[in-house]
């Protein structure tokens, strides 16, 4: 339902990237990406710059979540002239990033309370589903998507031996039946370094399916709930699900932990890899280099690989 304003005009000099960090409950998206007739998170987030501005903007993110998939450390950029910047503060006695932070807040909650799913709808002192942490200024060479070291997620288990808890079950599978961590844990040992996960993406046209999977693990908290972490420079489409829903029928016993191996090597997408449910993935934290390396970190991003970088 955005009303269309002529763009800022690209190209134009001296603009400033100001960098957003930000959370939000996936459960009521279609995921991040702009989809016609749906709500998400990038629309209710560029509606919200563009009565904050008066003009269309268009943001980058970190990493494209998926339909109901949550974050606490999502991160975008977006590329302002200086006099918006500026006029962030209306006159008033306070930072342009706090202004813009409180600001972007407000304009974000105003579209959530129009969207027909009810994702805005909150009862009083509630949180929104969207929650604007942070505005900086991005320093040169910064961006978003290209400049990021790793993303993070977690993912959280309720199996037989934590029992189910109603308060968590948006954010968490509950899994019927018992799971061995241990098992787990040597099963995503198979997974981790540089490969080519093409058993685990859904391809897209022209790009790459190697990733580096920096960090794998499961481990069973106080609660009894089990919690997943994995890390990676970045992930295919539907990555994460695919991984966690492969090693948990190895967590169960059905699969040995050397099928993931066997799965891997295979590099082929079939019905043998299940997508593990989307409301229980949350992407953590994203990490980026020093200042003097983002430039030099977003040109390597760019770079496609090939099976040179695979390890041996």
């Amino acid at each position: 339902m955005t009303t269309q304003m002529p763009a800022f005009p690209s190209g134009d000099g001296g603009l400033l990237r100001v960098r957003i960090d930000l959370a939000y409950d996936g459960g009521p998206f279609a995921g991040w990406a702009l989809q016609p007739g749906l709500a998400t998170v990038q629309g209710v987030v560029e509606e919200g710059l563009f009565i904050l501005l008066r003009r269309s903007a268009r943001v980058t993110v970190a990493g494209r979540t998926d339909t109901g998939v949550h974050a606490r450390g999502q991160v975008m950029h977006v590329d302002l002239p200086p006099g918006e910047w500026q006029a962030m503060t209306r006159g008033k006695d306070v930072s342009p990033e706090d202004a813009m932070r409180r600001r972007l807040t407000g304009t974000v909650n105003l579209v959530l309370t129009r969207q027909p799913s009810g994702s805005g709808r909150t009862t009083r002192n509630a949180v929104p589903a969207v929650v604007v942490r942070k505005v900086s200024l991005a320093p040169d060479g910064f961006d978003a998507r290209f400049s990021a070291l790793w993303r993070r997620y977690s993912y959280r288990i309720a199996d037989a031996q934590a029992g189910q808890d109603p308060l968590a079950r948006h954010t968490t599978l509950w899994y019927q039946g018992e799971l061995d961590v241990g098992q787990l844990n040597r099963g995503a040992a198979h997974l981790r370094g540089m490969q080519d996960f093409r058993a685990f993406c859904k391809p897209r046209a022209g790009a790459t399916t190697i990733r580096e999977l920096q960090r794998y693990g499961f481990q069973r908290g106080a609660d009894g709930a089990i919690t997943a972490t994995i890390q990676a420079d970045a992930f295919c489409h539907n990555m994460v699900r695919a991984l966690i829903g492969s090693t948990l029928r190895v967590g169960s016993g059905e699969m040995p932990a050397g099928w993931l191996k066997e799965r891997l090597d295979a590099r082929i997408k079939d019905a043998q890899s299940i997508l593990a449910p989307a409301h229980p993935l949350v992407l953590e934290e994203v990490a980026y280099p020093e200042a003097a390396e983002l430039g030099r970190r977003a040109a390597l991003t760019r770079a496609r690989r090939g099976p040179a970088h695979l390890q041996r």
